[in-house]
């Protein structure tokens, strides 16, 4: 498929490309006569390569113009790659040491070039499924949440700033469009790709179409995640979107990037360490029954939300007094006013995150694209026991989540 100058690049393509591009070339040293090229994209949407000189190595990324894992009737922009290097580029700025860097970027043909997160980093998702405990996760991906939503938030830019980047970002409008389409419509309604464990969970499924009050619940979630310009998100901040080591978290893949709201985000990563946490019986094996890394995972949820609270906050008191002009410090300086604003301003961010993370959990049990954590359980009615009790989870955390003010609440009612 080619489209004005846009070619669909394979191995050999690819290491003449790089041959005739310095910014990679000198990446790899420019010793490009033995490249070796692997192909490594699992995902849904790209073709993502791993390139490795004998001095250095460096990964190549490329969106083609439709739905990869479901082929070219599902079209595609492959404008996406320029939101996705511009994402990238702005949270590198940001958060340094959870970001990989770019070092080229092509729109034509939808190609960006690089940090290779290099072994023994592997997909946060598979270290969860193996059982491997990352004591730095929490803390780190509090750290890059913090950074990344606070300083492209309206609590520290100006609303000319704000405006102008909301302005950006609201062309990747087809991901947006297909966020909307398979997190807040397709699992509530009859859909050409939505599956389910079958025949286990139809009859759940098919509650969760004729659920009334979830359907007003996601209603009013989609409105927010549509409506709500919040900060610049990653926009699909899953357990396969970060790789990790005991010491090391990089975040990757932000091609949904867009203005929005703060919750997603957040609510993302903590419904996909649910997801994870649900799945763990079906991993159990004799010697192994997983109820210590269950209680790592709870902790790692909780950890996530209160060190997240603590360094944003953090962050908003140190600029109360900057150029953000969401809460103007001549109004807001008197300090039991200030307190009040945080906590209100917190607990409304935590409700949304809340939601977020249930509407996650439920479009990867009964939408289109679902999780390794679950599908890698090969036994399908314990695949499905494992389901159906996240899904539940799912569905009380959306119609109760104004009732949880901690995150010790809302653990509770999944134990």
């Amino acid at each position: 498929m080619t489209t004005e100058g846009f070619r669909v690049l394979e191995e050999k393509s690819l290491i003449e490309y790089i041959k005739a591009t310095p910014s990679l070339a000198s990446k790899l040293g420019n010793d490009l006569e033995n490249l070796k090229v692997k192909e490594v994209g699992d995902g849904n949407l790209n073709f993502v390569y791993i390139v490795i000189s004998p001095s250095a190595s460096i990964v190549i990324k490329q969106s083609i113009p439709y739905v990869r894992c479901i082929g070219e009737s599902w079209p595609m922009t492959k404008e996406r790659s320029y939101f996705e290097a511009t994402a990238l580029k702005r949270q590198h700025g940001l958060s340094p040491k959870h970001v990989p860097e770019v070092y080229h970027f092509d729109r034509t043909m939808s190609v960006i070039g690089m940090r290779y997160i290099e072994p023994p980093h592997i997909i946060l998702r598979k270290g969860l499924i193996a059982g491997l405990e990352y004591p730095l996760l929490a803390e780190h991906m509090a750290d890059f949440m913090a950074n990344t939503l606070f300083y492209t938030s309206l609590l520290y830019l100006t609303t000319t700033q704000h405006k102008s980047a909301v302005a950006e970002f609201c062309a990747n409008v087809e991901l947006c469009r297909l966020t909307e389409q398979v997190v807040f419509s397709d699992p509530y309604k009859i859909a050409e790709f939505n599956r389910w464990t079958s025949p286990y969970l139809d009859s759940d499924a098919e509650a969760v179409r004729n659920d009334k009050i979830l359907k007003l619940e996601v209603a009013e979630l989609k409105s927010k995640f549509c409506e709500k310009t919040q900060a610049l998100i990653h926009g699909d901040l899953h357990t396969g979107s970060v790789m990790v080591t005991h010491d090391s978290t990089q975040v990757i893949d932000p091609e949904f990037a867009f203005y929005g709201p703060m919750g997603f985000d957040v609510g993302a990563f903590i419904g996909n360490l649910f997801l994870a946490y649900f799945a763990q019986d079906g991993h159990a094996q004799q010697g192994n029954d997983r109820k210590a890394y269950k209680a790592w995972i709870i902790d790692t949820v909780a950890d996530t939300w209160n060190l997240f609270y603590k360094k944003f906050t953090s962050l908003w008191d140190i600029h109360k007094e900057g150029p953000g002009e969401a809460y103007l410090h001549e109004i807001y300086n008197d300090a039991e006013l200030w307190e009040l604003v945080k906590q209100k301003y917190m607990l409304d961010l935590f409700h949304d995150s809340l939601g977020f993370a249930a509407a996650k959990m439920i479009r990867r049990i009964v939408g289109v694209a679902h999780v390794e954590d679950f599908e890698s359980i090969a036994d399908l009615s314990e695949r499905a026991d494992c389901e159906r009790r996240a899904l539940d989870f799912a569905k009380n955390l959306m119609k109760k989540r104004r009732t949880f003010n901690t995150i010790t609440d809302v653990i509770s009612t999944a134990q």
